[in-house]
């Protein structure tokens, strides 16, 4: 039995109306889960708390993010990454789209509550002339930046372009920040996670073969918004 985490990022990994887990990367993770021969339990958390689990040893595994500074040390990642994640800014079509992140000073940007968007959201919350206010979900942050209580809206492109309706998708201006990768993330605590991790990886090229799983995704850092924070890359 392997104990994995699955946060709301929809359309990726969500919780469906019925309470179970759901997504694409849900359903990656169940052929990975069966090819290597164990079974698994899904555990929705709040992605702080799937921190916390990975840490302690509470959670196997988690299919989320690379590179999460506060998970040094603690986790090891797959080599298999079937998704890259794209950190993007939103602004309404007829303002200024953000070009440099220097012109976030003097403005309000818009956030997800509970992301930590790779250390970056202390950055944004310590750094002078910018304001930082939190929405509970995606749809509250669109809603939000329609009433222009911000400038920005900093999210990822799929759980945004998931709830936009095509009315929706006029209003708004996109720009690409910087790109990550999805990884399964194993805990440490677990004596077995550099097993898991090879079992894991094993499987996925056997997927991959059969072309069940997508290709697996160059993990460089690729384009950057000028001015974007080195230390968060």
């Amino acid at each position: 039995m392997l104990r994995i985490a699955y946060v709301e990022f929809p359309p990726l990994t969500y919780r469906s109306p019925q309470g179970e887990p759901a997504g694409i990367f849900i359903n990656i993770t169940r052929r990975l889960v069966e090819q290597a021969g164990y079974v698994a339990e899904f555990v929705y958390l709040p992605t702080s708390r799937a921190y916390l689990y990975l840490k302690n040893g509470e959670i196997d595994v988690w299919p989320g993010m690379t590179n999460i500074p506060s998970l040094k040390g603690q986790i090891l990642e797959s080599w298999a990454s079937p998704f890259s994640f794209f950190l993007c800014a939103w602004s309404l079509s007829n303002n200024e789209p953000l070009t440099h992140f220097d012109e976030l000073n003097g403005k309000t940007v818009i956030v997800i509550s509970g992301y930590t968007y790779n250390g970056l959201l202390g950055w944004l919350k310590a750094a002078e002339g910018i304001r930082v206010t939190e929405a509970p979900s995606h749809r509250a942050a669109v809603e939000m930046l329609k009433l222009k209580r911000g400038d920005y809206l900093l999210d990822y492109r799929s759980p945004v372009r998931d709830i936009l309706s095509e009315e929706e998708k006029q209003l708004f201006t996109e720009v690409h920040v910087r790109r990550r990768n999805g990884a399964w993330l194993f805990s440490l605590a677990n004596p077995r996670a550099a097993i898991l991790r090879e079992v894991f990886d094993d499987a996925y090229m056997q997927l991959l073969e059969q072309g069940l799983v997508p290709p697996v995704q160059d993990k460089s850092p690729g384009p950057v918004m000028p001015g974007f924070p080195e230390q968060f890359l």
